[in-house]
């Protein structure tokens, strides 16, 4: 009969490190497996087996450090299941992090201390500190299911005050902002067709970044996304209804210059699909170029053109889209409309 199998008791291991419960129910003993060679037996007490481990790896002088659980947390499954684009913003996230606490163990940071940090050490970044706190977050969480600490302590502390964003650009303007930008050349041409996609869809950018011909499928008038911001582990389509309106711009969009058995509709000059960080530098030159020559009154993000089509969709039908499984969300964070109207009475 098999080692019963006790879930429990192998939370916060390192890397090849293996939980090996009793038949008493009580005792768990642990070892690690190398890469080459026989497993090596660790003892029952949890911390001792993983320092072990650390200094067998050669990483032990730094154990229980922020900049130690940053290298352990990039080997766990949570961050496996990460998207690129959040591994990639945790990593931008780390840098401002790691060197003001990277050095300090986690038993000794306490809730003021990270208060300092979102009101005194990044008081010029307010809203970068919160994300930068939220990946702190994260490693504590490590430290707390390896038992270094007992509890989190950025869960004891409030987030800086941030101000949901509460502009989308006007029919007109985004209208004569994108006429402009068709009038530059083929790769700005794209950037406008991208612009103009997610104002009429309301996908985000990672949603369609790379989208290929086959998702558009003409027979039942739909373009098939995949949701980006997935929860629970569960998989969830978006089927965008092309409506005649849309028409012209699946037209457009179909006859787009690709290479030669490339399937991906937004392609940049060389043939490649867009990267997210290539696409974000260009958007930025755009819109600095479009303010300086007065295409449009104030800056807008890319992200905004969801705002944009949530607060038009609302006005053409009287209803929110299904943004998120939680409509209080779309309404908080998308809704943009200017004027509220209401019945008065009869």
């Amino acid at each position: 009969m098999g080692r019963k199998r006790d879930r429990a008791s192998g939370f916060g291991l390192l890397p090849r490190m293996e939980a090996r419960p009793w038949s008493d129910g009580k005792t768990v003993s642990y070892r690690y497996h190398p890469i080459a060679g026989k497993p090596v037996a660790l003892g029952t007490d949890k911390r001792a087996a993983i320092q072990k481990v650390l200094d067998m790896n050669g990483s032990g002088q730094d154990t229980g450090t922020i900049d130690e659980l940053w290298r352990a947390y990039q080997l766990m499954p949570q961050w496996i299941r990460l998207g690129d684009r959040t591994k990639n913003d945790y990593k931008v996230y780390s840098e401002k992090l790691l060197a003001v606490m990277g050095k300090v163990s986690a038993r000794l940071i306490r809730p003021a201390d990270i208060a300092r940090y979102l009101r005194v050490e990044r008081a010029d970044a307010p809203v970068r500190a919160n994300r930068e706190i939220a990946l702190l977050s994260n490693l504590m969480n490590v430290a707390v299911e390896r038992g270094n600490i007992d509890v989190n302590p950025c869960k004891q502390v409030k987030r800086n005050l941030e101000r949901p964003r509460t502009e989308a650009p006007e029919p007109e303007e985004l209208a004569a902002f994108i006429h402009w930008l068709k009038r530059q050349g083929q790769q700005r041409e794209v950037i406008a067709l991208m612009a103009e996609f997610a104002a009429m869809a309301g996908s985000r950018r990672i949603e369609f970044l790379h989208l290929t011909l086959p998702q558009i499928d003409d027979g039942k008038s739909v373009i098939r996304l995949m949701r980006a911001k997935q929860h629970g582990g569960s998989k969830r389509t978006e089927n965008v209804n092309i409506t005649p309106a849309m028409e012209g711009l699946v037209a457009r969009l179909k006859a787009l210059p690709r290479p030669d058995g490339c399937l991906t509709v937004f392609v940049t000059r060389n043939g490649n699909p867009y990267t997210d960080s290539g696409f974000s530098s260009n958007w930025q030159k755009i819109m600095r170029e479009a303010i300086e020559q007065n295409i449009v009154s104030r800056r807008f993000t890319f992200h905004d053109l969801r705002a944009y089509y949530t607060t038009q969709h609302k006005a053409q039908y009287g209803t929110l889209p299904e943004l998120h499984a939680d409509g209080s969300t779309t309404a908080k964070v998308y809704d943009r409309t200017r004027i509220s109207v209401r019945k008065g009475l009869g």
